[in-house]
């Protein structure tokens, strides 16, 4: 039987762009050339729900079920259905970038019908001083979308959202029942939808193996209503699930009911073990599996069997995104958090810089999985060539690097490599805020086309960050974060509160030193996430290490990654999170800095032991790492032009050299010993970033002091100040 694969992304991920797993797996198909086909079920259903039919099915329903009463916002929007219809079309387009000159209409107000989203629009308006009209116009049609939205959740289907469905039945489900009792409901409205249009796809492409992946808890149900379908209409069809749920939760799945859904459940990695179950489809006889949970005499087994090592990251392929109907996707603006309207504007393209992580000893983190633990960089000329391939095939240059936290060295030789290639591309990653991140590797990384990164400031206290061992301080942060941005690259960082012992009081210490760092101007953005214990972190394996009970070891029979425990401090962090966020919405918007920090909070909390100047102060410290003998220097202007002349004082005259040098926004010149900078002029093309082999600084000082005295002093000389100023970088 040769092999046909169906790809799947159940409902709902982004608005904005594909979740890349299955275009990750459809690359490696390729490579062994195999032949699959690829959907995001989710985009395919928003774009079946919101067009003019799908919203004019929608209000038809809601009238034939007279289920009154509604609320009063319901009933607006069941009043303006007919504006609705109408302009539902457009608005979509216009999020696709298909109408741009519809963003005058919808500024101007009057064009789109306005329900309950809408009130936050004069709490807002303030902000829309420094958005575009194009922006403005996406967060208010992104405000139009949430309305109806609103509605389907009141009038149709409860269990609705943008980027989630049911996401309530895939949380902490340690129990299959409460979900397994809801697949034998009868179908919803939108699984209605979802079921129709899967049905038309396996009836095009005719698949003999479908593999869904499930990167969230709000895939779940999707992922199982969808297999439950095609059990039931196409039996022969082999169904596979994976991805980022079953990884982390599933690891101890025996509840035999999952495989009345699924044939087959894999772990980690997914080309290799998709590889063995498509031998297994063709040869009955191949019983080879790797890392994969299937009924076997009606009792869960998983099986491991296979001796075959996974690939490596250069075996993987290129990411194919072909299939997928990209021109659907639709660009939102939120407004409330600058890196999650990058996260939802615009379509990029998903590509990892190295599997694993680098570091691999947060406590808090699940660093015994191989997702995390086993670490395997890629090659800047690899990752450069597939991000060539991935914009010839997309039309897109944004890239989003998912790794968990992209290594410093590797971001260096992937931005000389882009400036190298000379591509035009815009990128972002994830990042450990760690003193490599000098100002000379921002803006190198910046140069490239780098606009933002987020990384972990956690808790924002060097005595947790050290329990976490995160391997960072908060004055580093400080320091890291202004140097990225000194340079235009934004900064997100994460917040965690309630970690394990923490005080009430490093609670605030932390809320202060997190004022101070967007006061300063050093974070542009930021997110607050209470701790939750998980059973492969550190803390989830060896909870007595970290002043944490578990509330039970009893396994369930379905998910067991979130564990309820109980801290030995007895607080309940619970209550910081309403006064956490609060504050920090208004710290991004660059207001309220003056607010004492107990305006943020209806309880009595301690007043801060931070000093009002410790951020201030922690950047007045020039964290200047003495340059490493193999460190290269690198240069980023132009060729430069040289005017000699004669230098004459006291008596006395010498030849000096003007060089001048022209960048993307300035003019500048120095003025040099004419021997200095004659050497000097013949040795920027030898490190320049277009250069193939750049000499070590050591190997620039010895060229230096084989003709001229005492590097340090060229060195550390006003024109070579100038220099390092503008585009004379060491990293």
């Amino acid at each position: 039987m040769k092999p046909k694969l169906l790809l799947i992304t159940p409902p709902f991920t982004q608005l904005n762009t594909p979740y890349p797993a299955t275009a990750y797996l459809k690359g490696f198909l390729n490579t062994k050339n195999y032949e699959s086909f690829q959907m995001d079920l989710g985009i395919e259903v928003i774009s079946s729900l919101f067009s003019k039919k799908g919203i004019e099915a929608i209000f038809t329903s809601v009238i034939n079920k007279n289920t009154a009463p509604f609320s009063e916002n319901a009933q607006r929007i069941l009043a303006l259905k007919n504006t609705y219809c109408a302009t539902i079309d457009v608005v979509t387009a216009f999020l696709r970038g298909q109408k741009p000159t519809l963003a005058l209409s919808i500024c101007q107000g009057n064009f789109l019908p306005e329900a309950s989203r809408f009130t936050q629009i004069e709490a807002l308006d303030w902000a829309f001083g420094t958005m575009g009209t194009q922006d403005k116009a996406k967060h208010l049609a992104t405000l139009y979308l949430e309305d109806i939205s609103d509605f389907i959740v009141e009038c149709i289907d409860e269990n609705f959202g943008f980027s989630r469905y049911a996401e309530r039945l895939g949380r902490s489900a340690n129990s299959f029942d409460e979900l397994y009792t809801c697949l034998q409901n009868e179908s919803t409205y939108i699984d209605t939808i979802t079921l129709d249009l899967l049905n038309k796809k396996i009836q095009s492409e005719v698949p003999n193996l479908i593999c869904f992946s499930v990167p969230f808890p709000g895939n779940l149900y999707a992922a199982f209503r969808a297999a439950q379908f095609i059990k039931k209409n196409y039996p022969s069809i082999k169904i596979a699930m994976g991805g980022g749920f079953p990884n982390t939760e599933l690891r101890s799945l025996s509840d035999e009911r999952v495989f009345e859904f699924f044939d087959f459940i894999t772990l980690d990695d997914g080309e290799l073990p998709i590889e063995e179950l498509i031998l297994n489809c063709q040869d009955p006889n191949y019983k080879k599996y790797k890392r994969t949970f299937f009924l076997e005499e009606n009792r869960v087994v998983f099986k491991n069997n296979s001796e075959k090592k996974d690939y490596k990251q250069t075996q993987v392929g290129t990411p194919d995104y072909s299939d997928l109907l990209l021109d659907q996707y639709l660009s939102v603006i939120e407004l409330a958090n600058p890196m999650h309207s990058m996260w939802s504007d615009g379509r990029w393209n998903k590509l990892t810089m190295a599997h694993g992580c680098y570091w691999g000893k947060c406590t808090f983190c699940d660093i015994s999985l191989d997702y995390i633990k086993v670490y395997e960089p890629i090659l800047a000329t690899v990752l450069c060539d597939r991000m060539e391939e991935m914009m010839a095939q997309t039309g897109q240059n944004g890239f989003h690097f998912v790794d968990e936290a992209a290594p410093p060295a590797l971001m260096r030789e992937l931005a000389l490599e882009i400036i190298k290639r000379e591509l035009v591309v815009t990128w972002w990653t994830n990042i450990r805020f760690e003193k490599s991140f000098t100002r000379d590797l921002c803006q190198l990384l910046q140069h490239s086309g780098c606009i933002a990164v987020s990384g972990g400031l956690e808790v924002a206290s060097d005595r947790l960050l050290q329990l976490i061992d995160k391997g960072v301080t908060v004055d580093q942060v400080a320091q890291v974060t202004r140097n990225f941005t000194e340079v235009g690259i934004m900064v997100h960082a994460y917040l965690m509160y309630g970690y394990p012992t923490q005080t009430i009081q490093e609670t605030i210490d932390s809320l202060e030193m997190v004022r101070q760092l967007f006061e300063i101007g050093v974070l542009q953005s930021g997110f607050w996430h209470q701790f939750a214990l998980t059973a492969h972190s550190p803390i989830g394996l060896h909870p007595e290490k970290f002043g944490v009970i578990k509330n039970s070891d009893l396994l369930g029979k379905f998910a067991n990654n979130d564990i309820l425990y109980k801290d030995t401090t007895g607080i309940d962090h619970n209550q910081f999170s309403f006064g956490l966020k609060k504050s920090l919405y208004n710290y991004m918007h660059g207001v309220c800095f003056d607010y004492p920090l107990q305006d943020w909070f209806d309880f009595k909390i301690p007043k801060t032991k931070i000093k009002s100047d410790y951020i201030f102060n922690a950047l007045q410290v020039e964290n200047q790492l003495a340059i490493k003998p193999n460190a290269k220097l690198i240069w980023l202007g132009t060729e430069p032009q040289v005017t000699a002349f004669t230098k004459t004082k006291k008596g006395n005259s010498w030849e000096m050299l003007n060089v001048t040098f022209h960048d993307k926004r300035n003019t500048y010149s120095i003025q040099i010993p004419k021997n200095e900078g004659l050497w000097l002029v013949e040795m920027l093309p030898k490190i320049s970033v277009y250069s193939n082999k750049r000499p070590t600084f050591l190997e620039i000082k010895t060229d230096f002091e084989t003709q001229f005295e005492n590097f340090e002093l060229f060195w550390f000389s006003k024109p070579l100040a100038v220099l390092k100023k503008h585009n004379l970088l060491v990293c």
